[in-house]
């Protein structure tokens, strides 16, 4: 049956996606802080569940298909907050180039 409605590259609903990993794995610490931030900014309101989604599912195949789970829905909650106001495009990058500046490991931050 025809339903005239057509599937969009990340509707996989009903298709076979292959087997489901089983084994336990750690999160990393910055998995579990995009995890916090998605809970806290959610109860403050900045965004919704279904803001999330869209920003999820506009962000087109290459992208969807190239980043890990969390890589995306950081994307997700950044672009939500921009949109919300919470922050500028160009605050977010001088807040990006600033950190950067301060190393890779939290011992050459703390040397700053």
């Amino acid at each position: 049956m025809n339903t005239g409605i057509e599937r969009r590259w990340h509707d996989m609903g009903g298709l076979d996606s292959g087997p489901v990993p089983m084994e336990e794995h750690d999160f990393a610490i910055w998995e579990k802080r995009v995890d916090a931030l998605m809970i806290l900014c959610g109860g403050k309101g900045l965004f919704t569940v279904d803001g999330l989604r869209r920003a999820l599912e506009d962000m087109g195949e290459e992208a969807f298909e190239k980043h890990t789970y969390y890589e995306r829905w950081i994307a997700a909650i950044n672009q939500n907050l921009i949109e919300a106001g919470v922050y500028s495009i160009e605050e977010l990058g001088e807040k990006m180039e600033a950190v950067s500046r301060r190393g890779d490991t939290y011992g050459e931050a703390q040397n700053d």
